[in-house]
């Protein structure tokens, strides 16, 4: 299967606002939209995101529901050329001082209308903003990252081992270095988490969505929502801490 990261989908509970930061601070501009009876998604990124570039999917519910963020998803991740000019640049143009890049050396953090992190990294690949990772935390980090693997064949691109905590990041094997990966953050001391709903999944990118389907039955993965219950546009399984994790055709 291809395995590439497709996008993230996050919760808001207000589109226009929503769409409005993204694009006013970030640059983004919108890929594709789905209107259905009760909720809208709506797909952005950076006018030069690469092919195999993860996007963003803002969820929008038309129920005017309020969402918890929960702290098993953590943030997301944007590529600059220099953290702290893009972090004062934020600043200036209003955005929340939240985590400043004095106080992280190598990286900072704002926050959307909703309250969703996002980390700036310094990069020298990828559109400017586009997302490098997604953070989630997780219990058992040899489950998960045996799970990435068998699942979706994927491999260490990085890791950072702290005192209390260790990231590990994640791609397919031969992914392209613009493409997302996913970061786990394990921490030593048994926490548990939240999932919450403000966050929704990460999505996959396979071939052949019924081929890809019968690999992930083979391999064990959770049989969540199978293609055919999706009207075979798409399907769903979860990891071992129950992130949604969508499966997608290009």
């Amino acid at each position: 299967m291809d395995g590439t990261l497709d996008h993230v989908m996050m919760r808001v509970e207000d589109l226009d606002e929503s769409l409005d930061w993204y694009q006013t601070h970030l640059g983004y501009e919108e890929k594709g939209r789905w209107e259905a009876d009760t909720f809208t998604n709506v797909f952005l990124g950076p006018e030069d995101v690469h092919d195999d570039g993860a996007l963003l999917e803002l969820t929008y519910n038309h129920d005017g529901r309020s969402y918890t963020m929960g702290d098993g998803w953590g943030h997301i991740a944007v590529r600059v050329e220099d953290v702290h000019d893009a972090y004062y640049e934020l600043m200036d143009e209003g955005v929340e001082d939240y985590r400043r890049p004095e106080d992280n050396p190598g990286y900072a953090f704002v926050k959307d209308p909703d309250g969703h992190e996002i980390e700036i990294v310094e990069r020298d690949f990828g559109a400017r903003w586009s997302i490098d990772h997604t953070m989630v935390r997780v219990e058992d980090a040899d489950e998960h990252l045996g799970w990435w693997t068998r699942k979706f064949e994927y491999e260490h691109t990085g890791r950072w081992e702290a005192d209390t905590f260790a990231n590990y990041f994640m791609k397919p094997e031969d992914a392209a270095e613009e493409a997302m990966a996913v970061e786990l953050t394990y921490n030593y001391d048994g926490r548990t988490y939240e999932l919450g709903d403000a966050w929704g999944h990460l999505a996959v990118r396979v071939d052949d969505l019924d081929e890809g389907w019968e690999s992930l039955m083979t391999r064990e993965a959770e049989d969540y929502r199978d293609p055919e219950s999706c009207d075979n546009n798409y399907a769903f399984t979860k990891d071992p801490d129950g992130h949604e994790v969508e499966i997608v055709t290009s």
